[in-house]
């Protein structure tokens, strides 16, 4: 079954009643979830969503009030719950400590993996990365001879650094109606647009972690001691594309990417669903990154050696 997302842009009330999310506005409110992913109408009335078909929930007005209830119900869920700061980004991510009935036995494995393992691990990581890199470039007209030259190169652990050489590559050449355009967090347009979708994708990846029984803070690539992430950050990076697309596409129907609006957020929010191709089975990214994940695991109990990754 398909998740769904939710997107919460105006004040409400968010609580837990039987076995649905219910929605509350205040009486002078004529507005609801910002988000056509809901299916939920701009009426000014109650609404229910039912729990178990939330994958995921974006919290940006600061307005909203949830109730404990309601955010343990969701964690039994394994539902993401992404908070946005006062800049209308996103900022804080909570998930589910250990949602996998057998979590402890996972996390064991994954804890001793052997470095060899995670070097090639990481390895499939960057290949996958570079060629659906390369996909996007060709689809723009864009020489991809060196990217695939460096995605057939790239050894255990990237020792020579491929990614970093297919990235330049990548940002020096894709957004070409940005004159100088930098890849930055902090940088001009459409950086922030960038920013918003990797942080989305970043929930559902580490949403699908956890369900697969693994500890998103331990890496097999990305070692920060802030960043309690790092797994998702180094599973991510095969799907990054997939928001390149999203942001491309946005560029090319004439939409001001200065700052994010309803239409871009709503687009971006998207992702959850976008159809993508995994050993020739399609299915959506959110479906797709379960399969992703689970064949991390099996990598790490030594039932596989192979990640499965899409192809775009």
């Amino acid at each position: 079954m398909i998740k769904r997302t939710l997107f919460f842009g105006n004040p409400c009330y968010l609580k837990k009643r039987d076995a649905q999310l219910v929605i509350e506005y205040p009486q002078n409110n004529n507005s609801s979830v910002n988000s056509e992913l809901t299916n939920v109408s701009t009426k000014p009335e109650s609404k229910t969503v039912p729990i178990e078909d939330i994958g995921m929930i974006v919290l940006e007005n600061q307005q909203i009030t949830i109730t404990h209830g309601l955010i343990s119900a969701l964690m039994d869920n394994n539902a993401a719950i992404l908070s946005c700061n006062a800049q209308h980004l996103p900022y804080g991510l909570m998930l589910p400590m250990a949602q996998h009935h057998a979590f402890t036995e996972k996390m064991n494995a994954q804890l001793e993996s052997s470095q060899p393992l995670r070097k090639n691990m990481w390895q499939q990581t960057v290949i996958a990365k570079i060629e659906n890199q390369a996909a996007v470039l060709h689809s723009l007209g864009t020489d991809i001879e060196n990217m695939l030259y460096w995605a057939s190169q790239v050894k255990s652990g990237d020792p020579d650094n491929y990614e970093a050489r297919a990235a330049a590559y990548y940002w020096d050449n894709i957004f070409e109606q940005y004159e100088s355009f930098r890849r930055h967090r902090y940088g001009g347009a459409p950086n922030s647009v960038l920013n918003y979708g990797y942080s989305i994708l970043r929930a559902i990846v580490a949403r699908s972690l956890v369900g697969s029984g693994l500890f998103t803070a331990l890496g097999i690539h990305h070692k920060n001691k802030y960043n309690p992430y790092c797994l998702a950050d180094d599973i991510m990076e095969p799907f990054r594309p997939y928001i390149d697309t999203i942001v491309l596409g946005l560029i090319k129907e004439g939409l001001q990417l200065q700052e994010l609006d309803t239409t871009v957020k709503t687009r971006l929010l998207g992702i959850a669903t976008i159809d993508i191709n995994i050993e020739g089975q399609t299915s959506p990214l959110m479906v797709g990154v379960q399969r992703t994940t689970a064949s991390v695991r099996k990598c790490f109990e030594g039932e596989s050696r192979k990640i499965v990754y899409p192809v775009l």
